[in-house]
């Protein structure tokens, strides 16, 4: 198993049920861990297509360790350019595998020039891809106090997100925010109660984290892309870290499965309705005590998988 500390890894590659003359891909290099596990199993015609947005990851070791294997190919963007890189790869309906760990890396996280973290002080931008769109700290700039609460509400599930919202746009008007722990305090400082198991800012800062990358759009519109990629008994490999992604990939795969359409008492013939193309394969799957030792941030992890008809 690679060093860093790869999420559910033995679990992942064995849902993928790796053929050895394979195409696959990983939605989400990060540092390499589970795209090394799929090279070490495939033989010399398999074929990795790999994507990153952030620049860090494509410019690590790791990436340009492996970048010297002929069978894999490394694309800087989101994923949600699935179907367009595979089509140019002539990919598509041909995938044996698709694997999408999704959310923030390790390496994000304990970088705090990165701004993902709010336990370390670094300048306020939280984009998985810092040559485009707004940093955190811009888009707290501007955003409307009705917006801002909504997008707290929504993507972190936080009850105190009105308040937040306030206090976030009282304060711009004074100074704008720069840096991640000017933030932290501000909410800390904001909410009435504090739950003793997590820090006051963790919702916000996942749900400002959400919104500026459009982490739940790229993940719809990814899962939407991989059914016509994979090749019929492909399968579609996803962890997720928080409930807004795992709830959007349970719904995904249980809306390709069986008839898409119930028609109820309608005369309509079962040939008319269209027919998912997935089926669900077994039921979710979370670490294990002896992986959450060494890695405690893969408590919240769950994965599902799924296989093309």
């Amino acid at each position: 198993m690679p060093t860093h500390q790869t999420v559910l890894y033995e679990e992942a590659l064995e849902s993928l049920r790796i053929k050895a003359d394979g195409i696959y891909i990983d939605c989400t290099f990060g540092r390499g861990g589970h795209s090394i596990g799929i090279l070490n199993k495939l033989g010399e015609h398999g074929k990795l297509l790999a994507f990153d947005r952030d620049i860090d990851a494509i410019a690590s070791i790791e990436a340009k360790n492996l970048l010297t294997d002929q069978r894999f190919h490394l694309h800087h963007g989101c994923f949600a350019d699935l179907a367009a890189v595979s089509e140019h790869l002539g990919y598509i309906g041909k995938a044996d595998g698709i694997l999408m760990d999704l959310g923030v890396s390790s390496p994000q996280l304990d970088n705090a020039e990165r701004g993902f973290s709010f336990l370390r002080d670094g300048p306020l931008d939280m984009r998985m891809d810092t040559h485009h769109g707004l940093t955190a700290a811009q888009y707290l700039a501007q955003v409307e106090e009705q917006d801002l609460a909504r997008v707290l509400f929504e993507y972190g599930e936080e009850r105190f997100a009105r308040r937040i919202a306030k206090a976030i746009v009282d304060r711009r008007r004074l100074q704008p925010l720069q840096t991640t722990l000017q933030l932290a305090k501000l909410i800390e400082d904001s909410v009435p109660f504090k739950d003793k198991h997590k820090h006051p800012a963790t919702r916000a800062f996942q749900a400002i984290r959400i919104e500026i990358n459009q982490e739940l759009e790229q993940v719809k519109t990814a899962l939407r892309q991989a059914v016509q990629v994979l090749a019929p008994g492909g399968r579609l490999v996803v962890i997720a870290f928080h409930s807004l992604e795992d709830r959007i990939v349970k719904r995904f795969i249980r809306g390709e499965s069986g008839l898409k359409h119930n028609p109820g008492k309608l005369p309509v013939k079962e040939q008319d309705i269209a027919k998912g193309q997935l089926k669900k394969v077994g039921k979710s799957i979370r670490a294990q005590a002896e992986e959450l030792r060494f890695n405690p941030r893969a408590r919240s992890a769950i994965m599902r998988v799924a296989e093309k008809i």
